[in-house]
C-alpha cells in the first residue's frame, strides 16, 4: 500500500548530512517504515522551529510530507533526547556507534521492528550500564541476528558436529564456529575461547536483563569486541568510522 501524501511516524536521528545552505538530509530509523532518508527544510537557520528535535541520536514524533526524491519533514515533536548521555562524551560515542551499524546495516524502506527496538533501548541502557562493552556486543550479536547473520555457535560450520567444551575458532567468512578438526576449512581463522563461546550463546538467547548480570573480565571483553569487530567488518565490506574514534577515546 502506498504511503500517504502526508504521514505520522516516530523515527531515532541516525545521522545528518548538510544540504545547500540552510538544510539538512536526515537519515532516520522508523518503526514501521525501516529506515528513510528525509530533508529538514532551513534547520541550520537559528529560528528554526525543527531546530533540536532532529538532532543526530534524538527520538521523535514527525510529520513527513512526500517529496519528488526525499520527503521532507514539516513537523517534528522529541520525545526523548537522552539528554544524560549527551553530557558523557563516552556514552554518547558508544551510542553513535550504535546508530552508524544500523544505518550500514540497513537498507531504505524495509521494516524491521525488532532493529528498532534494540537500537533504542540499547541507546536507553547506555547511561545506566555497568559494562557499556558488555551491552555493545550484545547489541552486536542481536543486530547481525536481526539483519540475517546469526552467527552459528552451537555445530560446527564445517562438519555440523556439535562443539566440544574446547578452544574452537571462529570464521567471519563462514559466519560461525569451527571445531579444532576443522580450522583449515576457512581461510582465515580466530581462536575462541570456551568463556567467549559461552558469553556469545548467552547473549544470543537471552535477553538484556540476562545478559547484563554476566562479569567480563578485560581480556574476555576484548576477546569478544575483536570477534565480533571482525565479523561486522567481514559482512559490511568496510570499517565501521566510529570504531576509531571509541579506539581513540579509549587510550586517551
Amino acid at each position: 500500500m502506498a504511503k500517504p501524501r502526508v504521514y505520522k511516524t516516530e523515527a531515532i536521528v541516525l545521522k545528518r548530512t548538510n544540504l545547500g545552505e540552510a538544510d539538512k538530509i536526515l537519515s532516520l530509523y522508523t518503526p514501521n517504515l525501516g529506515k528513510i532518508r528525509a530533508v529538514a527544510k532551513g534547520v541550520r537557520r537559528p529560528k528554526s522551529k525543527l531546530g533540536g528535535h532532529v538532532e543526530t541520536l534524538t527520538h521523535s514524533s514527525m510529520m513527513l510530507a512526500k517529496g519528488r526524491n526525499l520527503d521532507i519533514i514539516t513537523q517534528s515533536q522529541t520525545i526523548d533526547s537522552f539528554l544524560p548521555l549527551r553530557s558523557d562524551l563516552w556514552q554518547t560515542s558508544c551510542a553513535l556507534y550504535t546508530a552508524e551499524l544500523v544505518d550500514r546495516f540497513t537498507e531504505e524502506h524495509i521494516e524491521n521492528y525488532p532493529v528498532y527496538k534494540l537500537l533504542l533501548s540499547t541507546i536507553n541502557s547506555i547511561v545506566e550500564a555497568d559494562d557499556i562493552d558488555l551491552l555493545l556486543r550484545y547489541f552486536e550479536i542481536h543486530l547481525t541476528s536481526f539483519m540475517g547473520y546469526k552467527p552459528q555457535l552451537h555445530s560446527c560450520i564445517n562438519c555440523k558436529k556439535e562443539l566440544e567444551p574446547v578452544e574452537n575458532y571462529f570464521s567471519a567468512s563462514g559466519g560461525g564456529v569451527l571445531c579444532p578438526n576443522c580450522r583449515a576449512a576457512e581461510p582465515r581463522v580466530r581462536p575462541l575461547s570456551l568463556n567467549a563461546l559461552k558469553v556469545m550463546r548467552l547473549f544470543q538467547g537471552s535477553n538484556y536483563e540476562q545478559a547484563r548480570k554476566v562479569k567480563l573480565n578485560p581480556g574476555l571483553s576484548k576477546e569478544l569486541e575483536t570477534t565480533m569487530r571482525e565479523y561486522i567488518r567481514y559482512i559490511l565490506e568496510r570499517e565501521v568510522k566510529s570504531v576509531e574514534f571509541l579506539d581513540q577515546l579509549r587510550r586517551t
